[in-house]
């Protein structure tokens, strides 16, 4: 019976709103994509997918990683490959976040928690290469261009706060780029800015506005690769054209925009946000705005759209319930002012456990109050959050519905849509890092009372009509009716186009009569995005007979 419900559901996911993988995944012309209703599936580019062995680091007997904080494989090839595969687009995924692929540090540390490498790219030894256990430039050319063939947007993770630790095989940057100490306290804005957010991570020395050379270390690097006087030429004209000072920060400003020439990526998940002054995002952002019309101006049918940069910041422990400016103790600080469009929302976990009208009016009111003209972005889980929603996996479902159904951004975590583990055997936070579930999802096995496949699907019928829906992170949330708990989203475009949708959960299933006068009228045809239903409106209502709970309507 299982594995028959399993082919109904493919069947009927086939059949839902505009999942043929064929299609590019945006929405259709009158309905322009927004940031608003980012859906954005963020993934460690070691933990996702290995489809180039030639790549994989081989650790040395001598020195073994402690479980999952070694290097296992996952490369950019993997990433282009589940693009290809159209795995994101039937997810409805309209943005990937991977983490940093820069050239990190080569050699190893222990954080308390055994012996760490830097598969997760937050280590950085060179701004202006990619790591090779990644891949190639080539390899990051077809990534990009693959994903804007898809109408998915690329957005790049920097980090412009510290480098990597130091180790015996690694050069140390001078002491005129970074500082380390003191370590943080966070009682204030000194001692969150000021400082390293732990022992034997270097700070870059924001703070500091002296001009500084090179490191030696770089230029006999640059000058090996055979790349020495390229890289000079290209500093001395970014000083030149945007009047900054040869400071530590604006060198690694200019080479984190050299991605937005180069690949025409189309925008930035910046880490650690609140551990730096503010000005240097308000700075990076005008440089990368710059360099994004220039790009676009260059490659006019390569750009998927005329929307600006985008900046999505990690200001840690940025709980939108709270307002926008963030709170260091002794000021407040609107990052928002500074070039971000969204900051990532550390309420939403907490908030997941509530009703889903308490949830979705919540940032109704917030997204079309305080926040309007800037968004959040939400998340169930994430590759530093300890404390997640549905720690051991037994909502998927639920955390699938409320997260994609909310106002504002949402951010896939991967693996969230599959179940995969939090729970490995591991210290730390690399207990939310283990590698992909594939072998999962091939399975079909039985887990906690039922399959990864089953979440899967349902996690992308959701996010396939919240894609071709900007309403649902971008529009007014009204409730309609208590008992079935039925709500709409309606949205109007800059360019005057309106969506409008009438969403239904925790719906009897089985035969049912739906009042749907919120959405549409006698006569007309109204689809149930779900259930790949379509039924005739007559005397303001639609009989489907479903057997699921959840209905997802629109006109047609």
């Amino acid at each position: 019976m299982k594995s028959l419900i399993n082919i109904f559901l493919v069947i009927a996911l086939s059949i839902g709103c505009k999942s043929n993988q064929s299609v590019p995944n945006v929405p259709s012309a009158e309905l322009p994509f927004t940031w608003d209703n980012a859906t954005i599936y963020f993934l460690l580019t070691d933990r996702f997918y290995n489809a180039d062995t030639s790549n994989d680091y081989q650790h040395k007997s001598d020195n073994p990683p402690a479980p999952l904080r070694g290097f296992m494989g996952g490369d950019i090839k993997g990433i282009t490959k589940k693009i290809n595969d159209g795995y994101f687009t039937d997810l409805g995924v309209n943005a990937i976040w991977m983490t940093p692929l820069v050239e990190q540090i080569k050699g190893s540390v222990d954080e308390g928690t055994g012996n760490s490498f830097a598969f997760h790219g937050y280590w950085t030894r060179d701004w202006t290469a990619l790591d090779s256990r990644f891949g190639t430039s080539e390899d990051l050319v077809d990534m990009v261009n693959a994903a804007h063939a898809k109408g998915i947007r690329v957005l790049f993770d920097i980090v412009a706060n510290h480098t990597g630790p130091v180790t015996s095989i690694d050069s140390q940057w001078p002491d005129e780029w970074v500082k380390t100490g003191p370590r943080c306290t966070y009682t204030s804005a000194a001692s969150t800015i000021n400082c390293t957010l732990v022992d034997n991570l270097p700070d870059i020395r924001t703070e500091d506005h002296e001009e500084v050379e090179l490191p030696q270390f770089l230029v006999e690097k640059w000058k090996s690769e055979g790349r020495l006087d390229q890289e000079l030429k290209e500093l001395n004209e970014w000083f030149e054209m945007t009047g900054y000072k040869r400071t530590a920060t604006n060198h690694i400003l200019k080479w984190l925009v050299d991605f937005i020439e180069e690949y025409g990526i189309d925008g930035y998940r910046v880490d650690t946000v609140k551990h730096t002054e503010s000005y240097v995002w308000s700075n990076l952002w005008k440089a990368a705005q710059k360099a994004h019309k220039k790009w676009k101006s260059e490659n006019p049918d390569a750009k998927l759209d005329d929307n600006d940069f985008y900046m999505v910041g990690e200001v840690y422990n940025f709980y939108a319930s709270n307002g926008r400016a963030f709170d260091y103790g002794d000021q407040k600080v609107d990052f928002f002012a500074e070039g971000f469009h969204s900051l990532i929302n550390f309420d939403f976990k907490g908030d997941a456990k509530k009703s889903y009208e308490e949830i979705f009016s919540k940032y109704d009111q917030l997204l079309h109050g305080e926040f309007k003209g800037k968004s959040i972005v939400n998340y169930v889980s994430s590759h530093d959050d300890g404390g997640p929603y549905d720690l051991n996996r037994e909502r998927p479902f639920e955390a699938g519905t409320k997260l994609l159904l909310s106002p504002g951004g949402a951010q896939i975590y991967y693996g969230d849509e599959s179940a995969r583990s939090l729970t490995a055997t591991a210290k730390g936070d690399a207990t939310l890092r283990s590698f992909m579930n594939w072998d999962e999802l091939r399975s079909m096995k039985q887990k906690n009372g039922y399959t990864v496949n089953d979440v899967l699907i349902h996690w992308q019928k959701i996010g396939n009509f919240r894609n071709s829906h900007p309403a649902i992170g971008a529009g007014k949330h009204q409730k309609v009716s208590d008992v079935p708990y039925m709500f709409t989203r309606s949205w109007t475009a800059p360019n005057g186009a309106k969506d409008h949708v009438l969403i239904g959960l925790d719906m009897p299933k089985g035969n049912m009569v739906i009042d749907v006068t919120a959405l549409a009228k006698d006569g007309d045809s109204v689809k149930d995005c779900y259930s790949g239903i379509t039924k005739t409106v007559v005397n303001g209502k639609i009989e489907i007979d479903s057997m699921f709970d959840v209905v997802l309507l629109e006109k047609v």
